[in-house]
């Protein structure tokens, strides 16, 4: 995929078009509220103790949105005696969990890690086990989860999954293991959103944030320039439904990165590949330019939707330093 976006320098200074819902506020503030009002306590059971050795792995259940369960991994150096840092981990669309083996780098490294299942996803390339009990008369939607429930703010897809979010970084602080004021988000497209969405929703409680190649951000200016899913699923549902697309990006706001971003307190690391056509350069810098906290983003010319092997490597130095 050949240079499609604006120029690096406009990138800089480009800026969302999408403008705040009035009720933005109350919409989080209630979505929030009503999960931990339902709230029951999390579980860990222990993992397989003979195959991980030195780490210690536990299968984590614990609630999200309107108290639905949400599946997870958290692993740790087993020799820690005292809480240590963790890192809460978001994963792309499509995937789940999948298994601790693919998990281990930041507890070899010794720190903590959760893991996060992303409901009613991780059937594709990689496993999940959490189901989505809330999509309930959600009317038309395409495949995927881009349009589920879009037609209402309050029982769109996104909302919950931005909920459960921001529901796991409150389990990993709340864990007497973890030092709950040395917590980073992290993932990769949209765990890279999700990043960004939790440490904007509960900044208090996040010090870092990495968000690679995030997704889910400038979300109406996005869908016009990529053909790619899973923009694409808004794209093929409005071609359909003409009728409803102001309720449609009306809805698409309120979960929009670019929206949320002035909210985040936290140090923020950010990835953008600028042959992207995934998660559009122009989307990505309008989240990170909006981000009022010190930050700073890691540009790939020649990258699409695919990080660079370093990458890997820098973020665990930039965890290790900012953690210390």
């Amino acid at each position: 995929m050949p240079h499609f976006d604006l120029p690096l320098d406009e990138l800089r200074e480009y800026r969302s078009a999408t403008v705040a819902p009035n009720d933005l506020d109350a919409y989080w503030e209630d979505a929030i509220r009503e999960a931990r009002d339902h709230a029951t306590p999390a579980t860990f059971e222990p993992y397989k103790a003979e195959t991980y050795g030195p780490l210690e792995v536990f299968d984590v259940t614990f609630s999200g949105a309107a108290a639905h369960p949400v599946r997870a991994w958290f692993l740790r150096p087993r020799a820690a005696t005292a809480p240590i840092p963790c890192r809460v981990t978001f994963i792309g669309y499509g995937g789940g969990r999948g298994l601790p083996a693919e998990h281990t780098l930041y507890a070899a490294a010794g720190f903590a890690e959760l893991v996060v299942d992303t409901r009613g996803q991780g059937g594709t390339w990689s496993a999940g086990a959490t189901g989505d009990p809330g999509a309930g008369d959600s009317g038309p939607e395409t495949p995927g989860v881009m349009t589920r429930g879009i037609l209402d703010p309050r029982s769109y897809y996104y909302r919950r999954l931005y909920v459960d979010a921001v529901r796991a970084v409150e389990t990993a602080a709340a864990d007497p293991r973890v030092d709950s004021e040395r917590i980073g988000v992290s993932g990769f497209s949209q765990g890279g959103g999700l990043s960004l969405a939790s440490a904007a929703l509960v900044p208090s409680m996040v010090r870092l944030c990495q968000a690679d190649m995030p997704y889910l951000a400038d979300i109406e200016h996005a869908i016009t320039i990529t053909a790619e899913k899973p923009y694409s699923e808004l794209v093929d549902y409005l071609a359909q439904h003409h009728e409803y697309l102001a309720t449609a990006l009306r809805t698409v706001s309120y979960v929009d990165n670019a929206v949320l971003a002035p909210r985040i307190t936290a140090r923020c690391s950010v990835s953008v590949g600028l042959m992207d056509a995934v998660c559009p350069p122009s989307s990505v810098f309008a989240a990170y330019n909006a981000i009022v906290a010190p930050k700073e983003i890691a540009v790939y010319p020649y990258s699409d939707h695919d990080l660079p092997g370093h990458h890997i490597e820098r973020q665990l130095e930039e965890f290790a330093h900012e953690m210390s």
